[in-house]
């Protein structure tokens, strides 16, 4: 019998991904989600539960059905300028939520978790805040947005739970996900959208009228924010190698590519992939963002074997265009 794996937020965008990659791999994922932001029809590849990580009890029953070898968790809102807005949501649903599951997991006995953090942990770490070096994973760490400080106290809760009670985790702090499921099985699909990349991509295919840049004067070579945008695909293998980690009390890598792309290039990128014009309209900068964002990775390299293999814009952009037209 394949080892199951319980995934929280596995419905959504990189957990289904996960999903499959486990899968692949010889686990059985067992996706833990409460739908909220995620998409019944993403759970292809092993049992679904319904249910809220607030739930500790539901949680409980769950870990006691599967007795996973050990859990991966997305469950989270991930988007950072709304967390500006909607601060408390996000410690209730990324803190708290994470208590209540650690509290599950330490009563039945779990003791490995794979937890789905950010480079939003680092935010800005000079007095101009442009990053003009790959990230490490060591500090300084200074979030700029709630999003980033909730995935930060998660990983202190990691921490401290390994020093106490046996936990074994690793933290992945990717940067920017993008693209879909090379077969096209899966992709991204958020309601309502917020990233980037399938914005510019509805933009080319004209279910918007345009593409907005918040933000032209940033310290980047061209003004609009710089990302390191990694395949989803590549994330989702990251997944599944951290868990020959989950011997160490804890651990954090960086996913990434090293390689950043402004807005503006993302957007000129999607022009040369779909063959589309696009129109974009510049906004006043959003808070929440830091102006530049690059991963060294090479720590991920050395100890979990792992390198993106989709690495180029124009990869990530077609895997993710093919993924939309074939939702018509």
């Amino acid at each position: 019998m394949p080892s199951p794996i319980l995934v929280t937020g596995g419905a959504g965008y990189v957990g289904s991904h996960a999903c499959k990659a486990l899968r692949a791999a010889g686990y059985e994922p067992v996706t833990f989600d409460n739908l909220s932001r995620g998409h019944r029809w993403a759970v292809k590849w092993g049992p679904f539960e319904e249910g809220d990580l607030a739930d500790t009890a539901r949680v409980r029953a769950v870990l006691q059905r599967y007795k996973p070898a050990a859990v991966m968790h997305f469950a989270a809102l991930a988007y950072a300028g709304e967390s500006v807005t909607q601060p408390l949501a996000y410690y209730r649903t990324n803190v708290a939520g994470t208590l209540s599951l650690l509290e599950a997991m330490q009563a039945e006995g779990v003791r490995g978790l794979v937890f789905s953090s950010t480079c939003a942990v680092y935010g800005e770490r000079n007095g101009d805040g442009l990053e003009s070096v790959p990230i490490s994973e060591g500090p300084p760490y200074n979030p700029v947005s709630p999003y980033g400080f909730s995935k930060l106290a998660i990983e202190r809760m990691l921490q401290d739970s390994s020093a106490a009670w046996g936990l074994r985790s690793v933290a992945l702090r990717y940067f920017n996900a993008a693209g879909a499921d090379p077969d096209g099985e899966i992709g991204e699909v958020h309601e309502p959208e917020t990233h980037l990349i399938p914005l510019v991509l509805e933009a080319a295919a004209g279910q918007r009228s345009h593409i907005e840049i918040y933000g032209g004067d940033y310290p980047t070579p061209d003004g609009s924010c710089v990302r390191d945008y990694i395949h989803v695909a590549d994330l989702a293998d990251a997944h599944v190698r951290a868990l020959g980690r989950l011997l160490q009390p804890f651990s954090a890598y960086n996913l990434g590519t090293g390689q950043g792309h402004s807005v503006k290039q993302v957007v000129d990128a999607a022009r040369r992939v779909t063959g589309k014009p696009i129109r974009v309209e510049m906004r006043p900068r959003r808070a929440g963002d830091p102006p530049s964002a690059i991963a060294d990775a090479s720590l991920a390299g050395r100890e979990l074997g792992w390198q993106p293999r989709l690495k180029s814009l124009d990869a990530i952009l077609e895997s993710a265009w093919r993924w939309m037209q074939s939702q018509k």
